[in-house]
């Protein structure tokens, strides 16, 4: 497990968050779609000035790999925001909370748009995991002790050895059948905690043909991770 992150700045100013692995092997550099920022991540016994030299041996690199960053979106009045895959427009109207009409998610005049609309994806992420793991852990025939709702910029899903469940709550903004994919996953771990081929072949018979879902989160989940719903 990796150890709190820490900050390094390199000679022009380009700064960079310090990881430190026990699993890893070799030196690595990585900028996240989030827009959190460049990671240089450091097996242990590997001293902080060989990093930095690793880090600026490939500093054109992380330049043009940072400019290529999509930017940022916020959820404000009239921005077009997924919900389980569909395009919607936040709209402002008269209603209590976010309610999806037509091409629109309506929203609550008069109040801040991010909160409201990140409080609701979270209950519509809750409803909808929860059914699709009632459902899964049924089929496998082992019960999972609870479900938790976290907003995690590295991963969609985790299974604990207890059998706790946790989710990115952000799934509720991609397509459904990809919101059931990660559930079938991290219920399958609650027979394999591991990624061996029982554990694929767990999540292939819990949810047949689940390839295609798990290469659209592989090849857009990223995009979701862009929205802020704080200014």
């Amino acid at each position: 497990m990796a150890s709190g992150d820490q900050r390094i700045i390199l000679e022009d100013g380009l700064e960079l968050r310090l990881r430190r692995s026990a699993r890893a092997r070799r030196m690595t550099l990585r900028v996240p779609r989030d827009g959190s920022g460049a990671v240089l991540t450091l097996p242990p016994g590997v001293p902080l000035a060989q990093g930095r030299d690793f880090a600026l041996s490939r500093q054109d690199w992380l330049r043009r790999a940072m400019g290529r960053l999509p930017g940022l979106r916020l959820a404000r009045p009239g921005a077009v925001l997924p919900v389980e895959g569909r395009a919607l427009v936040l709209t402002p109207a008269a209603v209590r909370r976010p309610e999806p009409q037509g091409d629109a998610l309506l929203i609550p005049e008069g109040r801040p748009a991010g909160p409201v609309v990140a409080a609701w994806l979270k209950q519509l992420a809750l409803i909808r995991l929860r059914a699709a793991c009632d459902g899964f852990s049924a089929r496998l025939g082992r019960p999972y002790r609870a479900i938790v709702l976290r907003d995690t910029r590295s991963r969609w899903g985790s299974c604990t050895q207890d059998g706790r469940l946790m989710f990115s709550w952000r799934l509720a903004m991609a397509p459904p059948l990809v919101l059931d994919y990660v559930a079938a996953h991290e219920v399958a771990h609650l027979a394999h905690m591991d990624h061996s081929a029982r554990f694929w072949a767990q999540t292939e018979a819990l949810m047949p043909g689940h390839a295609p879902h798990r290469a659209w989160l592989k090849a857009e989940g990223g995009d979701l991770m862009l929205w802020r719903f704080r200014d």
